[in-house]
This record gives C-alpha cells, sequence and structure tokens, in this order.
C-alpha cells in the first residue's frame, strides 16, 4: 500500500519531536510496525527512480560510508541544521581553533558523505564554524528538531545503530573530538596518567557515548554531567584512534 507523502513527512517530524512508533501511528491513524520501518529508513519512495520522500534526493542510508558515524558523533557534539528556503538545510559544525587537523578531518567526512555539496569555513575568533547545505541533511540526522539537543530527547534510530555497531570507534572519535578531551590526571604522590572525559549537557546523548563505549568493551564510569575513561588499558585502546586532539 502506498500512503501519501504528506503523512510519512509528519510521521518522521513526530519521531524528531520524539514521540515512539506506538504514539506516532495513533496520530497519523497507522500501524505501529508500519511507521516503525519508516523510523528505520525503509520510507516509501516517490518515483522508480529511488528519491527520497523526505527531500527528494536519491541516497542510501544503509550505503553510507564509515565517515558518517564520525560525522555523526561531531553532529550530536557540537553540530545542528538550520532550515533555509526551498527546503534546503545547512549542517553547521563548531570547532576550536587550536586544532586544525581536527577541523580538516571534519571537512574531509563531511565531503565523503555529501560529496556534492560544497564546504565552507568561517572564524570567530577562537573558534570556526564549518557548513554544508543539503536538502538531505534532515534525512542523515533525524535527530533535527525545535530546541536545544538537551531539552528534547535525541535518540539513534535503527538504522544508525547499525552504522555504530560497525564502526563504533568512529563515534567515539566524533564525540570525543567534539565535546571530550585527553587530559592528565593527578594525584596525591604525585602520580600522573592519562585519562579521557566526555561532557554533555544531554543525558540521551551521554547514554550513546556509554553504548558506543561498551560495545568496544571500554568501562567508563560518570559523575554528573561528564564521562570518564580512567584504567589505564581503556586509555591505551581509546588511544589508538582518539588521541590529543591536533
Amino acid at each position: 500500500m502506498t500512503h501519501p507523502v504528506e503523512v510519512v513527512e509528519r510521521s518522521l517530524e513526530l519521531a524528531r519531536e520524539g514521540h515512539n512508533p506506538t504514539e506516532i501511528g495513533r496520530l497519523v491513524g497507522l500501524p505501529r510496525a508500519t511507521v516503525r520501518d519508516w523510523l528505520h529508513g525503509h520510507v516509501p519512495h516517490r518515483s522508480p527512480g529511488g528519491s527520497c520522500v523526505v527531500c527528494g534526493g536519491d541516497h542510501d542510508l544503509a550505503a553510507l560510508p564509515p565517515a558518517y558515524v564520525h560525522l555523526l558523533g561531531l553532529y550530536l557534539g557540537d553540530g545542528c541544521l538550520s532550515p533555509h528556503p526551498r527546503g534546503v538545510f545547512k549542517l553547521r559544525i563548531s570547532l576550536d581553533t587550536r586544532y586544525p587537523d581536527l577541523a580538516d578531518e571534519c571537512a574531509d567526512s563531511v565531503r565523503a558523505v555529501m560529496p556534492g555539496s560544497r564546504i565552507n569555513r568561517v572564524g570567530y575568533g577562537t573558534w570556526s564554524e564549518l557548513y554544508s547545505y543539503s536538502k538531505a541533511w534532515p534525512c542523515l540526522f533525524p535527530q533535527h528538531g525545535p530546541g536545544k539537543k538537551h531539552e528534547r530527547p535525541i535518540r539513534l534510530i535503527g538504522w544508525q545503530w547499525e552504522h555504530v555497531g560497525r564502526r563504533p570507534d568512529l563515534l567515539l572519535r566524533g564525540l570525543l573530538h567534539s565535546d571530550g578531551c585527553r587530559f592528565q590526571n593527578t594525584g596525591r604522590g604525585g602520580w600522573s596518567h592519562p585519562r579521557y572525559s566526555f561532557t554533555n549537557t544531554s543525558t540521551d546523548i551521554r547514554a550513546i557515548f556509554c553504548v558506543a563505549c561498551d560495545l568496544i568493551g571500554l568501562r567508563w564510569t560518570s559523575a554528573k554531567r561528564t564521562i570518564y575513561v580512567s584504567r589505564k588499558d581503556d586509555v591505551a585502546l581509546l588511544d589508538l584512534f582518539v588521541g590529543p586532539k591536533r
């Protein structure tokens, strides 16, 4: 059965607002299973050419490159989407100007995920903004919605977890490069060893970070809004794919 585009779009909008499949199904008058499939990326196409029902573009969410997982981490940490005319959205990632290599890597990830879109940068003193325009950004980041991230639910959907499950290291790299750091922890007696911390106001984003740690086998502890990875072996493992910011 083919459903009207407006119904599909409304269902995805309700999901971005934090409603679950049961609630959405009740609101739009459809079975929960149908809504659940849409939220997992199995949305109907507008045409035999495979156009996305949300943006009209032609993309396969299941075939996104590994760089998407890194970009997802950056988006969850320091990214946002802004609507522009004619259905175009602007992806903005805030970056610390002290770490030019991180900015270059962010640009590489955007280029890998959205090769047809221009990448621009603008500086604001101690920080800069990397941005790119596309109608498809809300499809790739369905966590987009009104208000600040810590004031609304932020949950990954099925196809996103599949990508994260394959490369949790890239998600942790993106999250730590946005809202985390590697620092030297010291104590009485003169001992000193490296430690990682991830600080984010959103409970949901911190939970996503912890799940990614669990997928790799990293042990973590929490204190208020910060997650720590402190044990020597776990820090050494993170050093293999994160390391100090540059």
